[in-house]
């Protein structure tokens, strides 16, 4: 009897074991993109789960018969399915439609759990790559221009936006809030050269989106920020294969295909996916210099399922070349484009037939970059880990490694003694006094005379190599409490980069028209000796300008603690961090070589500058804390309240200080950042936004103001800055019906410079200026908006972007008109299976064809821009373009 009831209980557990079901799954949103962290339920039971980073989610259960599996997230209406749970594997796929509240979208950014941007004490705002893709996109700036509180500018082009966050004084170059891939920065370190982070990489759609934080817990995690983080997230493969490709035609030439594939490799069993995106493009626009933007960029990533864990290998290669758009003469007071010998109005001032320009130097002959613009070839590896120790504790590590050629052709269209166009009689006359005939042609064996009536412009050129290498690495361990009240993070970060940054400068006379052609110019002296001014329309080879050899390192450590209470939510972090640097300065002017034998030669075209070999070494090492605190209080279902407070620090740009012969140590001390933000959030079904107000205090700022000096482009004077900022952040959207809804966002801002001592580089000389002025180049407003329609089939979209009047320099000289930027979209989107779609869209940039500027001349000097003469220097926002798309999904 003993031995027949053991094997009853031996049976009876077998056939318990055998009748565990095995539910597995993914839960996209309506556009196919993954939900993580949404709720996995089996109805009227305790047993669920939770989907992943992917949207996957894997439930085991000893529940039999008909079930239904329920799943649920913030923002989201629920979805049901029915299962029949019998001991075999049950694949459920769930799609969930949006509530249509725009702050119910869960982000993960500067946070090491998941939440909405509801929940979250700080001010975050996201978008989807699917809005993104039909935007058509100049720039980052168009990305971004409809964030509180931030100012894009992108009249440059494509690549090195300017941003500018909450008031802080910078050049716009991504100082404040780096760019990240998959929460690791491209470049870890800010100022070694001062390139903008855009220009290492291009958005494709190989991204779920890009999340913006703003305020002082950007400076916890990771690599940490000043008062920002953007972070475009990748997607990766899962269980159901997905395949998109997207083909854009824009007017000026613009030809784009991008790509995307993703889902599983091997056999059906396998836990390993890919994920591969990238773009092929050419384009002549959106201003056409006769100098092409061209090139390719492939990203992807293989990621690794294991039971408890994942390991991501990300990857990035780009080769590719941007033209760049700088300020030129516009007409004084209007500020209108001028119009060219041609009749045209002159949009800009770079010549095609520059390309291949080169000239002799003592270090050998020069080629000039300048046809590639904007050149980076070169690319990223990273590893991502993530194992679950257990239940509550997580261990996370990145590894990056990143390496980059790139080149930054800087055509400074109309600057010289005579940067603004004058007629050739009038040039000539200036230049060369007592000429008795002069012989002008344009460069290119035509031999075409130029009428001495038409106007010629002077021209510098800058070509700006800064090759980078950057290593980086972070690893953190996080752990919930046995009641989940607390999630503690304790992470490490440490990078290093190295860097140079040499410069080489020519200048070019040409005649003043789009695209313009190079003039070549001769004259008889007084003395009856032919001069030959300009050869090949250079008419001064300055040569190296700066020869810099620049690497520096971070190590920094933090901890955090997330907490839930009830209807509280706080978050409280520490960061210490410590940074060394090393300057090796070359020392170019010291070699000046007699090019030409001719002694009719002005000197300015016989004497190149190239460095000696010299170096002049330095170092520079600093640590320095940051604390944020943050709080969160649910005072309804739809209304939660929120405060933070943070004291920050910021490193200062390497590039701002210099080593000192016979002295190795630079003097180098942070910056430091206090900033405090007090908020509401609130949702309902029709309604939703968020109001908030801000403080930020940025104290003993380095900055360089670079100005044409002589005829060059050098650094002339060092400044140390206390700024502040009081703002006010509002945004809204408002449902009208499922398929239309409102959105709107401003920002007000009042920032002023509250401490200035300049120290002019050349005269070496200190002064107190500039303090009670605003902030150059930041507005006092700003805001946005979108009227979406969207029916799954029929999308249209209209939207005004709105930049206020601001100064063009630290001087308040010079105030600019307030510009407002409209854009039209609409698409179709036509179902030709269940999984597969083609949409045929147009989209509308500069709808209205605003010719407002951006910014006015950035490389005016200490004494800053001045008022309106017969001519204003400023740089225009791009005109009007339009684009056709056709994306198909399948």
């Amino acid at each position: 009897m003993k031995n027949l009831l053991f094997a009853v209980l031996v049976l009876f557990g077998l056939s318990s074991a055998i009748a565990q079901t095995e539910i597995s799954g993914i839960v996209k949103d309506a556009s196919g993109v993954p939900v993580l962290g949404a709720n996995v339920l089996i109805s009227g039971t305790t047993e669920g789960t939770t989907t992943d980073f992917d949207g996957n989610f894997i439930l085991s259960t000893s529940l039999t018969g008909e079930q239904t599996i329920r799943v649920s997230y913030i923002g989201f209406a629920p979805a049901e399915q029915s299962a029949n749970l019998n001991g075999t594997a049950v694949s459920l796929n769930f799609v969930l439609n949006e509530s249509g509240q725009q702050l119910d979208e869960v982000v993960i950014t500067a946070s090491s759990t998941f939440r909405s941007q509801k929940q979250a004490p700080l001010s975050i705002s996201s978008k989807k790559m699917a809005a993104i893709t039909k935007l058509s996109a100049n720039s980052q700036a168009d990305i971004l221009r409809d964030v509180p509180g931030i100012t894009a500018e992108g009249g440059g082009g494509e690549t090195a936006t300017n941003l500018f966050v909450r008031g802080l004084p910078s050049g716009g170059q991504y100082v404040f809030n780096p760019l990240q891939y998959d929460g690791m920065p491209l470049m870890s370190t800010f100022g070694l050269n001062s390139s903008a982070h855009d220009v290492y990489a291009r958005p494709d759609i190989g991204f779920k989106g890009v999340e913006f934080v703003r305020g002082g817990a950007a400076v916890l995690y990771g690599a940490g920020s000043v008062a920002g983080i953007i972070n475009y997230t990748s997607k990766t493969g899962d269980t159901n294969p997905g395949n998109i490709i997207n083909m854009e035609y824009g007017t000026r030439g613009r030809l784009k295909t991008d790509f995307y594939s993703g889902g599983k490799l091997g056999g059906e069993d396998s836990n390993t996916f890919y994920s591969f995106t990238g773009f092929v493009r050419k384009d002549d626009g959106p201003i056409e210099t006769g100098l092409a933007t061209r090139g390719v960029q492939f990203r992807g990533n293989i990621k690794k399922r294991f039971e408890n864990g994942s390991f991501t290998l990300h990857g990035q290669f780009i080769n590719d070349r941007a033209q760049f758009f700088l300020p030129l003469p516009l007409q004084g007071g209007s500020r209108e484009r001028i119009a060219g010998n041609d009749g045209e109005d002159v949009e800009q001032l770079l010549s095609g037939e520059l390309a291949e320009t080169s000239f002799l130097t003592p270090g050998g002959v020069y080629k000039s970059p300048i046809e590639d613009g904007v050149f980076t070839k070169g690319g990223y590896l990273m590893g991502d880990f993530i194992y679950n120790l257990s239940d509550n504790t997580i261990f996370k590590a990145k590894v990056k490694y990143a390496d980059y050629q790139h080149n930054f052709a800087l055509y400074v269209g109309g600057n010289g003694d005579f940067g603004n166009p004058i007629a050739l009689n009038d040039y000539v006359a200036a230049v060369a006094p007592g000429n008795t005939a002069f012989n002008a042609q344009y460069q290119g064996g035509s031999g075409e005379q130029i009428s001495g009536n038409d106007l010629v412009v002077e021209n510098l050129h800058v070509d700006r190599l800064r090759p980078m290498m950057d290593y980086s690495g972070e690893a953190s361990l996080i752990f919930k409490s046995a009641n989940n009240a607390h999630t503690y993070t304790l992470g490490t970060y440490m990078a290093r980069t190295e860097a140079e940054d040499v410069n080489y400068q020519y200048r070019v006379l040409s005649e003043f028209n789009n695209n313009p052609k190079l003039v070549n110019l001769s004259y008889t002296a007084a003395g009856g000796n032919n001069v030959i001014y300009s050869d090949g329309g250079i008419y001064n080879r300055i040569g190296m300008a700066t020869n810099r050899f620049l690497t520096q390192s971070r190590t920094a450590f933090y901890i955090t603690d997330e907490m839930v209470f009830d209807r509280w939510r706080f978050d409280v972090g520490l960061r210490i961090e410590s940074t060394d640097g090393t300057f090796n300065d070359g020392n170019p002017g010291l070699v000046e070589t007699q090019v030409y034998d001719n002694p009719d030669l002005t000197p300015e075209l016989a004497n190149v500058r190239f460095t000696d070999g010299s170096f002049v070494t330095g170092t520079i090492k600093d640590t320095d804390w940051a604390l944020s605190l943050a709080g969160l209080y649910e005072l309804t279902e739809s209304t939660n309240l929120y405060a933070n407070f943070s004291r920050g620090f910021f490193f200062p740009q390497q590039r701002g200080f210099a080593p000192t012969p016979g002295i190795r140590e630079t003097n180098y001390e942070a910056e430091t950042i206090i900033q405090g933000e007090l908020g509401a959030k609130f949702g309902t079904s029709s309604f939703s936004g968020s109001v908030a107000g801000y403080f930020v205090n940025l104290s003993d700022r380095i900055r360089i103001d670079q100005a044409i000096s002589g005829g060059q482009l050098v650094d002339q004077a060092r400044s140390e800055q206390t700024t502040r900022t009081f703002g006010l952040e509002a945004t809204g959207k408002y449902v009208i019906s499922d398929a239309f809804n409102i959105n709107a966002t401003f920002t007000y801002q009042n920032h002023e410079i509250t401490q200035n001592q300049t120290t002019d580089l050349v005269a070496n000389t200190t002064s107190t200026i500039n303090e009670g002025n605003e902030i150059g180049r930041q507005p006092n407003l700003l805001g946005s908006l979108c009227l979406n329609y969207d029916d799954r089939k029929f999308d249209a979209n209209f939207t005004l972007n709105h930049t206020g009047s601001k100064f063009t320099d630290d001087t308040n000289n010079v105030e600019l008109d307030a510009i407002t930027i409209a854009r039209l979209g609409a698409g179709y989107t036509f179902k030709t299976q269940e999984v597969n779609s083609l949409r045929l869209g147009f989209s509308v940039f500069n709808l209205f064809d605003s010719v407002g500027l951006t910014e006015g001349n950035p490389r005016a000097g200490v004494a800053g821009q001045s008022t309106d003469g017969e001519f204003f220097f400023g740089r225009p926002i791009l005109p009007r373009r339009f684009f056709l798309t056709a994306t198909f999904n399948f």
